[in-house]
């Protein structure tokens, strides 16, 4: 049975070379049902939590993690961190009873026009998860630099050493998923 990969981009932008990572990773891990979470949620806002609850879009987004098998999130670098889109999904997901990241296989990646490829944003974002607790993938770390250029025009990382880092970090993500799910 193909192993459950949801996608979490920080990225709302339809062209983004975020989005296009996460495909890029789901479709080097192999035999996979991958699903992309919509990150495109209200501001967190404690009164709107009180008068109405986690909006259901919250409500989804906890769902698809809770079902998948492993997660792979690809941000963005902006101003030298992590988006707000992505902080304020995590800040949203914190805030649901259940806690569906515990335990959970997660890879990061990111993708950035800078020569560094969003490197800074993944060590924000590390921080940003221990609070959730997942298991993270932390071998290699994968930063696609001038992220405009590396991508062909069906998706497919141009560069053998961007899809040779992303390929080992899915074969180490693809380990611990089989690892987790023998011990359920």
């Amino acid at each position: 049975m193909p192993h459950k990969l949801l996608g979490i981009s920080g990225a709302l932008r339809s062209g983004s070379t975020n989005s296009k990572l996460l495909r890029e990773a789901a479709r080097l891990y192999g035999a996979v049902e991958y699903t992309e979470a919509n990150l495109n949620l209200p501001l967190y806002d404690g009164d709107l939590e009180s008068a109405q609850g986690l909006p259901d879009a919250v409500n989804t987004l906890v769902a698809q993690i809770a079902a998948a098998d492993a997660v792979l999130i690809a941000t963005p670098e902006y101003n030298g961190a992590l988006t707000g889109v992505l902080k304020n999904a995590l800040d949203w997901i914190s805030r649901h009873s259940d806690k569906p990241m515990v335990g959970k296989p997660t890879a990061l990646m990111s993708a950035a026009a800078g020569r560094a490829g969003g490197v800074r944003a993944q060590t924000m974002l590390r921080s940003c998860l221990v609070a959730f607790r997942p298991r993270l993938a932390l071998a290699p770390e994968v930063g696609i630099a001038e992220s405009g250029k590396a991508f062909d025009a069906n998706g497919q990382l141009v560069s053998e050493r961007y899809q040779a880092s992303v390929e080992t970090l899915m074969d180490v993500l693809k380990a611990d998923v089989s690892a987790n799910l023998t011990l359920r």
